[in-house]
């Protein structure tokens, strides 16, 4: 019986090692994809009210967040794309960058950005350098395009599952349960994480907002000329970007200031540039500092420290890459819930039955 049990034990641990070093090798998709669950599991049991299968309100919950996010990035990507070629069209700056870099000049106008423009330009030839580079650089922009949508296709299939089957995996390890003590730390594990990352997901939805509210009145205003392009769009991308403390937000306001700020600097009214600064400062007090202050402890957790979490978002990406923007603060929740529930049970501590120290119990009488 011994032998058998330790050839079981044995193919257990290799077994683990095995889908060990697969996860390892995919976790950047396996950690977002738990990301996802955490952040939209309030949203998809809220769908049982409608009373639809479990199979169902998944695809519904994939969907919101696919479809507005793919629209968003189409639209600001065409955007980027028209403004870019009207920008470098009306400042001559091909010419000017051609008598520095020799290829630029190869490339003449830029091309209509609709399909009948960029096939007119594939005829006359002004797509010849880039289609040169990426003949070149085939094997580098094919490997990149394939791991994106593996990591893509790892990221639903696992987020669509854990939401269907979610229950079944936290019974399974329930199985495991000795003296309670298993079971009161996966259960605020769980319930931990459920509250931070769907508070992530809140904050987000509330920056952008803010963030839209406060562009929008900004352009109403101000004049023309000092106004920002697209308030809506770089209000909802403000809001995407909050996901990271600190700096997140930073990224889409401060290159909107300069945008704003660079048509003046080339040729319009100088003084025009007071509003830009004026924008700069709503968007750092109003955008950034007070939402940051008041809206992330309300949304950070029920026993998470704010300031730890906020140095996990900040410190993770540096630490562990980008992936580290999702498994660093999941890693701590997980590390402060073993501390505060299932430690002080394992080094023979009383249970913490969340009455003050001051407050009599049943014992003291």
């Amino acid at each position: 019986m011994n032998e058998n049990r330790l050839v079981v034990a044995l193919f257990g641990v290799i077994v683990t090692a095995l889908l060990g070093s697969i996860a390892y090798r995919f976790i950047a998709p396996l950690t977002i994809s738990v990301f996802l669950y955490y952040s939209t599991r309030r949203y998809y049991k809220a769908l049982r009210k409608l009373r639809l299968p479990a199979r169902i309100r998944a695809v519904i919950v994939l969907a919101s967040l696919a479809v507005p996010l793919i629209l968003l990035i189409s639209y600001t990507v065409v955007l980027l794309v028209i403004e870019a070629r009207r920008f470098i069209t009306r400042y001559s700056l091909i010419d000017l960058a051609a008598t520095h870099v020799d290829w630029i000049g190869r490339v003449g106008t830029i091309p209509e950005f609709t399909l009948e423009g960029i096939y007119q330009a594939y005829q006359a030839g002004r797509l010849d350098v880039f289609l040169t580079f990426a003949t070149e650089n085939a094997a580098f922009i094919s490997s990149l395009v394939s791991n994106f949508f593996l990591n893509l296709f790892i990221v639903v299939i696992v987020t669509y599952y854990l939401l269907v089957d979610g229950s079944r995996i936290r019974e399974w390890l329930l199985r495991f349960d000795e003296g309670a003590i298993i079971r009161k730390y996966l259960e605020a594990v769980d319930d931990e994480l459920e509250a931070v990352l769907f508070g992530n997901l809140l904050n987000v939805i509330a920056i952008s907002l803010i963030a839209v509210g406060a562009f929008r009145g900004y352009n109403a205003l101000v004049p023309t000329p000092a106004h920002v392009p697209y308030p809506t769009l770089a209000g909802v991308l403000t809001g995407i970007a909050s996901l990271v403390p600190v700096v997140g937000m930073k990224i889409v306001y401060l290159p909107l200031t300069g945008i704003a700020a660079l048509p003046i600097l080339l040729g319009g009214d100088q003084s025009l540039l007071v509003y830009v600064v004026g924008f700069l400062l709503v968007a750092v007090v109003v955008v950034d500092t007070i939402p940051d202050l008041l809206l992330r402890p309300l949304l950070s957790g029920e026993t998470t420290h704010v300031g730890l979490l906020m140095l996990a978002y900040t410190l993770g990406p540096v630490v562990l890459g980008f992936y580290g923007l999702f498994f660093a603060p999941i890693l701590l929740v997980v590390v402060l819930t073993f501390a505060q529930t299932a430690l002080p049970r394992l080094l023979g501590a009383e249970p913490d039955e969340g009455l003050p120290r001051s407050q009599l119990r049943l014992d003291d009488f």
